[in-house]
């Protein structure tokens, strides 16, 4: 059995970098979301903060989707 070190190498990277940047989107949607709430307790419109952490969140979900659809096909 022979391993080809550089494509595991490869996978491992791409994995690395993609989860760290689909946390990264994640957690930017909950501080999205936590800054909706203190902008409402001061009076501000919260309108830019909201639609950005659900755009996140719909960046997360599409992600998501897009892996299961590789896994699947």
């Amino acid at each position: 059995m022979k391993i080809d070190w550089a494509a595991l190498g490869s996978v491992f990277g791409v994995s690395l970098v993609v989860t760290v940047a689909l946390v990264g989107l994640f957690t930017l949607g909950i501080v999205g979301l936590s800054k909706k709430e203190s902008a409402a307790q001061r009076g501000d419109s919260a309108a830019l903060v909201t639609s950005g952490a659900y755009a996140c969140f719909a960046a997360c979900a599409a992600a998501v989707a897009y892996g299961i659809f590789l896994i699947v096909a």
